[in-house]
């Protein structure tokens, strides 16, 4: 079992009356603190926005979803396209 310790950050937030009681109505709803009802709102709010993907291995060629079980490397997809070009089918 991996033991994680989180470090807490105190904060200071204002809200309209209405919210801070309809929050405290939770907390004593569910038996939970003001704090634990904060952290699960902001967890539940964060998840609608995922972190963006960095790339930090340099630039790749990007590849093609081609609806299947698969993926393919558009860099070997040109002589198959040359070849139908060549054809006339383009």
């Amino acid at each position: 079992m991996k033991c994680m310790i989180d470090i807490m950050i105190r904060t200071q937030v204002q809200f309209p009356d209405p919210l801070y009681r309809r929050l405290k109505e939770i907390a004593e709803q569910q038996e939970w603190s003001l704090s634990e009802v904060m952290r699960k709102a902001a967890e539940h709010f964060v998840e609608r926005f995922p972190p963006p993907v960095v790339n930090r291995g340099g630039w790749q060629f990007p590849t093609l979803d081609c609806g299947g079980d698969f993926l393919v490397d558009p860099a070997l997809t040109c002589a198959e396209a040359d070849a139908i070009a060549q054809r006339g089918d383009a």
